[in-house]
């Protein structure tokens, strides 16, 4: 019998709590929902925590729970309008966007700082279908953990129809070298070895183990990625 109780009271909390939930959810508003910034997900793992221990523990008075969630959201409701009339408030307590790729050159030394590894970069390029990194002119890592790309003016898309030209296929460029360590199933897959690939970087004056990335297409173009002495872009919020 105390266990249909309790099943009863938990079934009750449900469904008071979800339409509860509903409503701070609109009230917060899109931003908290789709991009979910820093202190925005922070208040969905709050929002979590009070649900999930109110639901479970029939013992935990239902009122305060409910208090708890209109205050969690009227809080981040405040946090986002601060956020709109004062930037540099906004500045504190989120992320600011990064530059990660400039004229087809990873910045290494951004990607160490928002610890993003090279292959975190390559999905997320391969996303957007793009498997040329010298396509990219910049590469933005955004606060919201997005990245956004500008290709190279000779690089953007056309409509072939509007040039007169058959449209060809354009080969796939594959991770050679990541961070000093050469793939030799790239290298079999377009027929070479490590020695000509050594005979490639002495030309260029290179080493294997001091270039961070390096690509190769079945037309046989290598493309490394050099540290960038431009100047870096000032991106701001």
């Amino acid at each position: 019998m105390e266990l249909v109780k309790d099943l009863l009271l938990v079934t009750g909390r449900i469904v008071t709590i979800f339409p509860l939930l509903l409503v701070m959810g609109l009230v917060m508003g899109r931003r908290s929902i789709g991009e979910l910034p820093v202190f925005d997900f922070l208040v969905v793992l709050a929002l979590g925590a009070v649900v999930g221990a109110d639901i479970a523990d029939p013992e935990i008075e239902h009122i305060p729970t409910g208090y708890a969630i209109i205050f969690i959201g009227l809080m981040q409701r405040i946090v986002s309008l601060l956020v709109i009339k004062y930037k540099t408030f906004g500045k504190w307590i989120t992320f600011k966007p990064t530059v990660v790729i400039s004229n087809g050159n990873l910045i290494v030394s951004n990607l160490h700082q928002v610890r993003y590894s090279i292959d975190n970069i390559l999905q997320m390029l391969r996303e957007k279908d793009i498997f040329h990194m010298e396509e990219v002119e910049l590469a933005i890592l955004e606060a919201n953990g997005r990245l956004t790309v500008h290709k190279s003016p000779l690089k953007a898309s056309v409509t072939v129809e509007d040039l007169g030209l058959t449209k060809t296929d354009q080969s796939i460029a594959y991770p050679l070298i990541l961070e000093g360590n050469v793939s030799k199933r790239v290298l079999e897959y377009v027929n070479k070895d490590e020695a000509w690939l050594d005979e490639q970087l002495i030309a260029r004056g290179l080493q294997s183990e001091d270039i961070f990335y390096a690509s190769i297409d079945e037309n046989l173009k290598l493309h490394i990625s050099q540290p960038t002495l431009d100047t870096i872009p000032p991106i701001e919020h």
